[in-house]
């Protein structure tokens, strides 16, 4: 059996084609596909955060708004840019997010990726300090974050407060047990996997990473998933963690389908530059579902990981992105035992 979830970019665009015109229309709509995902089945609904852009950009109304209409899916997010974000206040939102949702949040945190900005970061008012790059700063702002997910108190209380205070230190509230253990890292690198692992954080790895051996790209990620779990386990934590993969997969099995993703040859693996650094982007899955489940048998990733979260086309709505699931749970899912 393997957890499966969407994973949405959250898209939208005044363009002629879209179905997904305007920031309310991916907020509304991103709702209603975590509502009609769990009917279906579907494990997990993880938002994608980007500043700047056509995009989603603050995580937690959305997630608080799904908790509220739903009861049993995940809901999570990968990744939130740790770059742009307030550790403190952060803790606040996601608690009352938790709260809202019944204990449900799983929240994927990283360095983010490149943005539409330069150093996007500087205009929320943060900076790396002396010594320190934007993903030094980055995984600060996370050690500080998984830190105060314990729920220990740290501030001095004013010994004349408007409202009694509980004896001690405080703590950010609202603050809600368990969401440490529900804390991910999304991964680029090996490293910053071990990194992870010792911290005791989840581990989410996505479509792309730093090429580091040369090899395909799942035999890479199925590497980068071992070396964490051998350094979760060296690190003596006492519970499993969770390792989740992100793949861009269609069934073909309608006219629409072959339109859209019906592209007629294999797809690759892609290599590129992100931020000065060679990374290996992982090729898309789409195929008739018997050909399909050949492919996906041979992705070592995919098989090493407990969790997938299937990239969706957010433009192109509700209706056809339900369908696009559904058809994996049906016709895909079952035969790879995933189901």
């Amino acid at each position: 059996m393997k957890k499966i979830g969407f994973l949405s970019f959250g898209h939208w665009s005044p363009d002629r084609g879209s179905r997904v015109r305007s920031a309310a229309d991916t907020l509304l709509q991103s709702i209603e596909l975590a509502v009609e995902a769990e009917k279906i089945g579907i494990d997990g609904a993880y938002f994608r955060v980007h500043h700047f852009a056509r995009q989603l950009g603050s995580p937690f109304p959305l997630l608080a708004a799904i908790g509220a209409r739903t009861s049993t899916i995940e809901i999570g997010t990968g990744v939130i840019d740790m770059r742009y974000e307030n550790p403190f206040y952060m803790a606040e939102d996601a608690g009352a997010a938790d709260l809202i949702a019944g204990g449900r949040l799983q929240l994927g945190i990283s360095r983010g990726s490149p943005e539409q900005v330069v150093d996007g970061w500087r205009h929320f008012g943060y900076a790396p300090a002396e010594g320190e790059d934007e993903a030094a700063m980055a995984r600060r702002h996370a050690e500080v974050f998984y830190e105060l997910m314990k729920g220990e108190g740290f501030a001095q209380p004013n010994p004349y407060p408007m409202f009694p205070n509980p004896p001690g230190l405080l703590r950010v509230e609202p603050f809600s047990e368990g969401l440490r253990d529900r804390i991910w890292w999304g991964s680029a690198s090996n490293a910053t996997a071990i990194w992870a692992a010792k911290l005791g954080m989840n581990l989410q790895s996505s479509t792309l990473k730093t090429d580091e051996t040369g090899e395909p790209f799942h035999i890479q990620q199925a590497k980068q998933i071992r070396a964490y779990r051998a350094a979760w386990k060296e690190a003596g934590h006492s519970r499993t963690p969770r390792v989740s993969v992100s793949r861009s997969i269609f069934a073909l099995t309608t006219d629409e389908d072959r339109m859209y993703f019906g592209r007629g040859g294999k797809e690759r693996d892609h290599i590129g530059n992100i931020d000065n650094f060679r990374a290996i982007f992982g090729r898309t899955y789409a195929d008739e579902p018997d050909r399909l489940v050949d492919q996906l048998r041979e992705d070592e990733a995919i098989a090493e990981a407990d969790t997938l979260m299937l990239t969706i086309p957010s433009t192109l709505g509700v209706a056809y992105n339900v369908h696009a699931l559904r058809s994996i749970l049906r016709d895909v899912a079952p035969a790879l035992g995933w189901r």
